[in-house]
């Protein structure tokens, strides 16, 4: 069988990393694309002598000529204190981004994936989250750019299905964690265990109520390239996230108990447009892809805390 050359935009991420490990091992050839904005080359330093292995740094905000036949599309800043440094780019990121990469597919006519994002439905008024749901988000605030970049990126990736056939994949992404996440990247899960790790006040934004539904890093990259491997007629959106919901108040009692801290929680206001409630509806992701997540919220978080104690947090 013919090796298959995939381009992971985005892949010295979080993510991306799992992702261009996985592909690796499946015997791909993997071509990372990176500028370094909210991601490090650390993430991928074990693979830089694989053989099948290239990474270019580049932003996808200008166009790239190479010969691909999938695009994982992951680049764009998906944490709250990266995507808000820079708001602007971050848009451009997610338009330019988007058409440069689908430019890109629509010529070489590679499968094209992009990582959207629960985000696109704001603050849902309707729980849980099903993907014909359109979304409660603020046009002009302080999250736009992030929300309605990821919206946008979704109708050029229709659009050039409409109008060219292309292959797309749409997955929207809900709160995942795992190892090689920032410890400075102001996600809930980071923070708490950076927090508690250091002895320092965990951070509770609000009462403490508002929920998520926490995904393992490794159970989301099945569900990723499982949708990656479907046929041309399956696009999406599909959600890929856990269903389990928890209350922030309950993951950071669960952080304190299992890295044995003794800090405290400082309660603060909640950011303006913080969503409530997150949940996915994963009856598509269940049909469409035989995809569940496996990985219980305690299990997953005994990997995360080890992986922030190796890096000395």
């Amino acid at each position: 069988m013919q090796t298959r050359r995939v381009m992971v935009t985005g892949g010295a991420g979080f993510i991306g990393s799992h992702i261009t490990e996985r592909l690796l091992a499946r015997g791909d050839e993997v071509l990372v694309v990176d500028n370094y904005y909210s991601s490090t080359r650390r993430n991928l330093t074990h693979l830089l002598d694989h053989p099948n292995f290239e990474l270019l740094r580049h932003d996808v905000t200008f166009p790239l000529y190479i010969e691909v036949d999938e695009i994982y599309h992951l680049a764009c800043p998906a944490s709250p204190i990266f995507y808000q440094r820079d708001p602007v780019q971050t848009t451009k990121t997610s338009v330019h981004g988007s058409i440069n990469m689908l430019g890109l597919a629509k010529r070489t006519r590679a499968k094209i994936l992009l990582s959207s994002t629960s985000e696109v439905y704001g603050d849902p008024q309707v729980h849980p989250q099903t993907e014909d749901y359109w979304g409660n988000v603020n046009p002009i605030g302080i999250r736009s750019c992030y929300d309605e970049g990821k919206r946008c990126a979704e109708t050029l990736f229709f659009d050039y299905r409409r109008q060219h056939d292309l292959g797309i994949k749409v997955a929207r992404i809900f709160n995942t964690y795992g190892p090689r996440m920032q410890p400075d990247d102001g996600r809930v899960v980071s923070n708490f265990i950076t927090q508690a790790l250091r002895g320092e006040p965990l951070t509770m934004y609000g009462d403490g109520s508002q929920t998520r539904s926490f995904c393992y890093v490794d159970d989301l990259v099945d569900g990723l390239m499982k949708l990656m491997a479907t046929e041309h007629d399956v696009t999406g959106p599909i959600n890929l996230g856990n269903p389990v919901e928890f209350t922030m108040l309950e993951l950071a009692e669960l952080v304190l108990e299992m890295t044995g801290s003794g800090s405290d929680v400082r309660f603060l206001p909640l950011p303006q447009d913080d969503p409530t409630r997150r949940r996915p509806d994963i009856s598509r992701a269940e049909a469409a892809l035989s995809w569940q997540p496996r990985t219980a919220l305690r299990q997953g978080l005994e990997a995360t805390i080890e992986h922030f104690r190796s890096i000395g947090v």
